[in-house]
């Protein structure tokens, strides 16, 4: 164990090769939780409405997160190990299912595949540690909010909040912020948003985001800090903007049509993961700060 934690530290290549494949992996089962926790949730919403309203819910509940098998969602045909080999299996049955010869979804292999790569560039970016294995679990997180938000425009705060904790409680440590940084980051990361959130209704009389993005925000403050809250909101509005508009072009949809914009934080807050030092010395440099 000492040679293979030895030979990690000093290849970042093998270090990089065996992230990525742990990514796979994990990547199988971010699919499982995009596809499921929202169903479960739903389901949970619908019966505590029905326990207000004095009813009952025959509904059986979908599938749990763990132990539940996947199967086809056309014949049902239960997934067996051979076939549930992250990325290898969709090559070999071709995209297809083995029992009815249904089309399965390219996402899941490329979420697979996205896991897998994001997981490779935190590993050789940071090398083995602390802030590796830390920057690991984000990236996996804010990929599934990410996706769900896509889905079905909620970020749940059975994922969201639990994240934030942690990322509060990492600021102790100092692994990325000071605990100052990292309680005014989680702070001011709400507070900045809901404050937006507030003059547009009052303008416009319209919602113009979710509870969900302040509270991905504050998660992203408490882990990385206040400093990087600037960068993480410059870089998802750009990115908002460029490929919301975008998007909605290629789906040929009302501009008036809502666009998540937890992915767009999720992917400022990851960039700011990854080079936030290196972005905001540069941006001081140009302002003639630094």
């Amino acid at each position: 164990m000492t040679d293979s934690l030895y030979l990690l530290q000093q290849s970042p290549a093998l270090l990089a090769g065996c992230c990525c494949v742990l990514g796979l992996a994990v990547g199988s089962f971010l699919n499982v939780v995009i596809l499921r926790f929202p169903a479960l949730l739903e389901h949970q919403w619908r019966l505590e409405c029905a326990e207000l309203n004095g009813e009952t819910v025959s509904a059986e509940p979908p599938p749990g997160l763990a132990w539940a098998r996947s199967r086809c969602p056309r014949c049902g045909h239960a997934i067996t190990a051979l076939e549930n080999i992250p990325l290898l299996s969709y090559l070999f049955l071709r995209g297809r299912c083995s029992a009815c010869g249904g089309r399965i979804s390219p996402r899941y292999p490329a979420i697979e595949l996205t896991t897998g790569l994001l997981s490779a560039a935190v590993a050789w970016h940071f090398g083995f540690g602390w802030q590796m294995l830390a920057a690991l679990g984000l990236t996996w997180a804010l990929l599934v909010l990410a996706v769900i938000d896509l889905d079905h425009q909620i970020l749940p705060d059975a994922i969201t909040l639990p994240v934030m904790w942690a990322g509060l409680l990492l600021g102790l440590t100092g692994i990325y912020a000071s605990p100052v940084a990292s309680i005014v980051g989680a702070a001011a990361g709400y507070l900045s948003l809901w404050t937006v959130y507030q003059a547009f209704r009052l303008l416009t009389g319209r919602q113009g985001m979710g509870y969900g993005d302040f509270k991905l925000l504050a998660l992203l403050g408490a882990w990385l800090g206040w400093q990087a809250l600037p960068g993480i909101i410059l870089i998802s509005s750009l990115a908002g903007s460029v490929l919301g508009v975008a998007w909605l072009l290629v789906q040929r949809r009302d501009s008036r049509v809502p666009i998540p914009f937890g992915p767009y934080l999720a992917l400022g807050g990851w960039i700011m993961l990854m080079w936030g030092g290196a972005i905001n010395a540069g941006y001081l440099r140009f302002a003639g700060i630094g």
